[in-house]
């Protein structure tokens, strides 16, 4: 008897995928903006350190926490939705089987097959029939806020360092020029990662992400240069 062969796809990665490439983008534009800004308005090296360094600890706590209320909210949202369901499966379990089959006769089944479809899923787990094909609930997409909270943190905290490093071990000097190109490859490396990770173009991730992250260390320099005068 042959194994049974499970394909992987690239939508079983979306929960922590997308948690982990916004918590690394964000270390390292918001760390490296911060840097940079602070850079421009004093050439005191232990003014960037401390101020980057904050950043990181600061960022990568409200990254956590941030995610952590965003998911929870999306799991309450999920809970409270399947609790709705299983009232309803209790209650009028015919409604529910006929809704069912209404579903699978959308989506191209002739209503005999459909029917037999909707009692044979019924009979075998009718909640997580209707929580996948009624409510758009799925295992693989479900909400896991702990999940989401730890890998928005770390990679930010990661992401974070990269500047941060950059900043103590270059000439004083020469920190805007040379945090602002590490920063931007790496970037431009995370992107196409993720791109990849997701099964899109790396180009097209790399680009995007490069961008922004150069507007921010733009916007952030010229601020800091431009108080750095003045105060």
């Amino acid at each position: 008897m042959n194994a049974v062969h499970r394909e992987r796809h690239f939508t079983e990665r979306i929960g922590w995928l997308r948690a982990a490439v916004l918590g690394a983008n964000d270390g390292i534009v918001s760390t490296a903006a911060l840097v940079v800004g602070v850079a421009a308005a004093s050439p005191e090296r232990s003014a960037v350190l401390v101020a980057g360094l904050a950043g990181l600890v600061a960022g990568a706590m409200s990254m956590a926490a941030g995610e952590y209320v965003s998911v929870s909210s999306q799991a309450d949202t999920e809970q409270a939705d399947l609790a709705r369901e299983r009232g309803e499966l209790r209650d009028a379990p015919e409604h529910e089987l006929e809704e069912l089959r209404g579903i699978y006769v959308q989506r191209g089944l002739d209503p005999e097959l459909a029917l037999r479809v909707a009692e044979q899923l019924t009979a075998r787990d009718a909640l997580g029939a209707h929580a996948r094909d009624e409510l758009g609930i799925s295992e693989v997409h479900s909400a896991r806020p702990v999940q989401a909270a730890l890998a928005s943190a770390g990679t930010f905290a990661v992401g974070a360092a990269v500047p941060l490093a950059i900043a103590a071990l270059v000439p004083a000097e020469r920190i805007i020029v040379i945090v602002s190109a590490v920063s931007l490859v790496s970037l431009a490396g995370l992107g196409a990662l993720a791109a990849g990770a997701g099964g899109a173009g790396r180009l097209r991730g790399a680009w995007r992400v490069t961008f922004w992250g150069a507007l921010a260390l733009a916007l952030t320099a010229g601020i800091g240069r431009l108080f750095g005068t003045t105060v």
